[in-house]
C-alpha cells in the first residue's frame, strides 16, 4: 500500500566524486519489492518543484531501514547529499512494478551505470528463495564500482571497466555475450542500465530463447 512518510536520516555516505548512499528510518517502513522506487520531496531547494524518482537499492524491514543508492546528476540529487544525519525526507513508497523473479533455476542481473542501484535488493531476495544469482556489473572505470562487498554477499559477481582499471575490459554486454555463448545456462535475465545497453541484451538473449526483464 502506498504511503507518504517522513523518514530520518541514518547515514549520508559519500561513495565517490558522483555517488553516495543514504540510510533512511521510518517505523512505519511498508513492504517494499525488489525492482520498486520511491518519489522524494527536496526540501530547501527553490528550483527543485517535483519529487525525485529513486530507485530502492535495499530494505531492511525488521529495523524499518531504506537504503537509495543516489547519483548526482542535478540540483536535486545535489541538494540531497547535503543531508545529515537526524535530518527528515519525506517519500511516496513504494511505486512502479517489482521484478518478475524465478522459483527456481539460474537468473543472471546485469547493470550498467547507476542501473546496478536495484540489483542488490534483488540479490537478497534471490539469495533468500536459495536462488544464487551472478551479476554483471558495468562502469567506465575502477573509480565507478561501489558497494563491492555488499553485492558479493548474495551473488556471483563480474566487472567490466571501459578503460580495463578492473575486472574485464569493455562493455557489459560483451562479458553478457561471453558467458552466454560459453554454454552458461540462464533461466532469466534481468538488466537494468542505459537504454542502449538493454536493447543489445534484449538482442542477445532473444536469439537464446532467455526469458528477459529490462527496467
Amino acid at each position: 500500500m502506498k504511503k507518504i512518510l517522513d523518514f530520518t536520516v541514518k547515514e549520508n555516505r559519500r561513495l565517490n566524486a558522483d555517488n553516495f548512499l543514504l540510510v533512511l528510518h521510518s517505523i512505519e517502513l511498508p513492504e517494499i519489492q525488489a525492482g520498486q522506487f520511491v518519489n522524494v520531496r527536496v526540501d530547501h531547494s527553490p528550483s527543485t518543484f517535483l519529487r525525485r524518482p529513486i530507485s530502492v537499492h535495499d530494505v531492511d524491514k525488521k529495523q524499518g531501514l531504506l537504503y537509495l543508492l543516489v547519483k548526482i546528476a542535478g540540483k536535486g540529487t545535489e541538494k540531497l547529499s547535503t543531508l545529515k544525519p537526524g535530518e527528515q525526507l519525506n517519500i511516496i513508497l513504494p511505486l512502479g512494478n517489482c521484478f518478475s523473479q524465478p522459483e527456481q533455476g539460474r537468473c543472471l542481473l546485469v547493470g550498467g551505470g547507476v542501473g546496478i542501484a536495484p540489483l542488490l535488493h534483488l540479490s537478497k531476495e534471490l539469495s533468500d528463495k536459495g536462488l544464487h544469482p551472478v551479476v554483471l556489473i558495468g562502469t567506465r572505470t575502477v573509480k565507478d564500482i561501489i558497494l563491492k562487498e555488499e553485492y558479493e554477499k548474495y551473488a556471483t559477481v563480474y566487472y567490466t571497466t571501459e578503460d580495463g582499471s578492473y575486472g574485464e575490459k569493455g562493455l557489459v554486454t560483451n562479458a553478457l555475450q561471453q558467458l552466454i555463448e560459453s554454454g552458461e545456462q540462464y533461466d532469466e535475465v534481468i538488466a537494468i542500465g542505459p537504454l542502449i545497453m538493454m536493447k543489445f541484451v534484449c538482442k542477445l538473449t532473444k536469439e537464446y530463447g532467455i526469458k528477459t526483464i529490462v527496467s
